[in-house]
């Protein structure tokens, strides 16, 4: 038997806002039909009525479920060095203690309305959680590096990381520029081509990591000395961050993570020098760490494939999307509709997932949640209901 949902408005994402809509779902949480009130209204049909609207539900494409433990730990505006040093320090915990902090992050995120998870991961400690969750993870195997003698050596432990998360779905990936030989970037390109495999990298978080590439400048100086690492060998490019580590990515889909101080030069160098990039911010985490936003209006301007993310529970709050929306219309006045397109179908098509999520289409099973907006559709609240 059918179940009718209607709200103020339905948002289907893949065609225009329906006022006072009406959707029928199969017992499988499949969508059979979107009507009009008055269509359901001749047929007397039985619909459950509510008040806000109805969205697709949301893809994550960026956390860290492995660091949920260390919620409050570290503080607010400490600028990334700082932040990655201690992550570093502090990132240890019990077994019993982790595996339950990922327990409640896993099921914070399907309390508020998320189905799809791109997850980076440095040990197998989530895949127990992933494996039993009712969201889909896709992991990300962070492979980290900037000695160049050691890239085969961490090549070869990260795709033994990646063989432990088999069935699940898994990639390898550079964690940063930063943290990454141009020697491993290549290795781990050749492995993305062999396995037609998503990639993920941090990208330009922090002016630092801009200034260590142009010149062997800044905060990042520091970082080297605290993990005891000997970087005489390394020579500047004299050119951004993304500039420099971009081309030793050939052309598998590549999601740029953070991108907060991408500049108007990088983001026009990333689309002559790589077809299939994606965008993600984080804003409830760049405020966190680093008390700065990226230039989303470049962005939008530049008409670049967006979608969002939480980052981890060490440098945010909560684990919402709606949240990171919300945060977005707020400072940095995006339109909702614009929001809940990189909330849902973007993600969806970063993780391969379009042909079930994202919209609110016949034949597909998105999951629906129900938000609250004003009559200008602004997010009201960061509230989510979960309707299916």
């Amino acid at each position: 038997m059918l179940k009718y949902f209607s709200a103020d408005w339905i948002f289907p994402v893949s065609s225009l806002p329906v006022k006072n809509g009406v959707v029928a779902v199969n017992p499988n949480g499949k969508i059979e039909k979107i009507l009009t009130e008055a269509a359901a209204e001749n047929h007397h049909l039985d619909v459950t009525r509510y008040q806000g609207a109805i969205v697709p539900s949301f893809i994550n494409t960026h956390c860290h479920l492995e660091l949920s433990h260390m919620l409050g730990q570290i503080p607010e505006h400490t600028g990334l060095v700082t932040f990655v040093q201690s992550i570093i320090k502090s990132r240890q915990g019990s077994a019993e203690q982790i595996k339950m902090a990922m327990q409640n992050a896993d099921r914070q995120m399907m309390e508020n309305g998320i189905v799809a998870v791109g997850d980076i991961s440095n040990q197998i400690a989530s895949k127990e959680i992933k494996q039993n969750s009712e969201i889909y993870y896709h992991t990300f195997v962070e492979a980290m590096g900037f000695n160049p003698e050691r890239a085969n050596a961490i090549m070869d432990y990260a795709n033994g990381i990646k063989a432990e998360f088999f069935p699940l779905s898994a990639s390898v990936v550079p964690h940063a520029p930063y943290s990454v030989s141009p020697e491993l970037f290549s290795l781990i390109n050749d492995g993305a081509e062999r396995e037609a495999a998503l990639l993920s990298v941090h990208n330009q978080e922090t002016t630092s990591e801009n200034a260590f590439f142009q010149d062997k400048t800044g905060g990042f100086l520091e970082l080297y000395k605290f993990l005891g690492l000997d970087i005489t060998f390394f020579n500047p490019s004299g050119k951004t961050s993304l500039q420099t580590w971009l081309p030793y990515i050939k052309k598998q889909k590549t999601l740029l993570v953070h991108n907060t101080v991408s500049n108007r030069d990088d983001v026009k160098f990333a689309k002559r020098s790589h077809p299939d990039l994606y965008w993600c911010l984080c804003p409830q985490a760049n405020l966190y760490i680093e008390n700065t936003l990226p230039d989303v209006d470049l962005l939008i301007n530049e008409n670049v494939k967006i979608t969002l993310g939480t980052d981890s529970l060490a440098s945010n709050h909560q684990l919402n999307i709606l949240t990171e929306m919300q945060t977005l219309q707020q400072h940095k006045k995006v339109s909702f509709e614009e929001l809940l397109k990189w909330a849902t179908i973007n993600g969806a098509e970063f993780l391969a997932l379009d042909s079930q999520l994202g919209t609110i289409e016949t034949g597909k099973k998105p999951g629906l949640n129900l938000i609250q907006l004003s009559d200008d559709f602004v997010i009201e609240s960061d509230k989510v209901i979960k309707l299916i």
